[in-house]
C-alpha cells in the first residue's frame, strides 16, 4: 500500500475563521507543480480536511490527475487533528491521498514511520510525500520521496 500524504499550497495569511483561508495564486501553483509528481500513480481515494485551502489543493489534484471519484472529507485531517486517531481511520490497503495541514503532517509521518511523533517530517506548502508500507501501522511505513515546490 501506498500513502500519498500532501500538505495544502500557500493560503492567505488572513481570514475570518483559519477554516476560512483560501490558496494564494503561488499556492495554487505549487499545487500544480506537487499533483504533476502524481501523474501515472495509481490512486484509489483522496481523502481531505475539511478546510478550503485543503479543499482547493485537492480539487486542483484532482483536476490534473483527470481523478473520477468523488473526494472524500474527513475531520481527522485538520491541523489540531491527532495523527494516532488518523491512523486507525486510514484504508488497511489501496493507494490513498492524504491532503491535510501542519503541524498534523509531519507528526502523522513521524507516526508512520517511527512509531512516534518526536521526529516531524519537515513540510513545507505543497510539499508532497510518499510513504510505502503493508499496513499504515505505527513505525511500519518506509518514506520513499519527499517533493518539495
Amino acid at each position: 500500500m501506498k500513502v500519498w500524504i500532501l500538505r495544502h499550497g500557500e493560503a492567505q495569511p488572513h481570514a475570518r475563521r483559519d477554516a476560512e483561508r483560501e490558496l494564494t495564486a503561488h499556492g495554487r501553483e505549487q499545487v500544480l507543480h506537487s499533483a504533476a509528481r502524481l501523474i501515472g500513480q495509481p490512486l484509489d481515494s483522496i481523502l481531505v480536511s475539511p478546510y478550503v485551502r485543503a479543499q482547493q489543493t485537492a480539487e486542483s489534484v484532482r483536476k490534473v490527475l483527470d481523478f473520477t471519484p468523488e473526494l472524500v472529507t474527513v475531520p481527522w485531517l485538520t491541523p489540531e487533528s491527532d495523527p494516532r486517531h488518523a491512523l486507525s481511520q486510514l484504508p488497511d490497503g489501496g493507494n490513498v491521498l492524504l491532503v491535510t495541514h501542519q503541524p498534523f503532517v509531519g507528526d502523522l509521518i513521524s507516526l508512520l514511520l517511527h512509531g512516534h511523533m518526536r521526529q516531524p517530517q519537515p513540510m513545507q506548502t505543497a510539499s508532497l510525500a510518499e510513504l510505502e508500507g503493508e499496513w499504515p501501522l505505527a513505525g511500519s511505513m518506509t518514506l520513499c520521496n519527499v517533493w518539495h515546490p
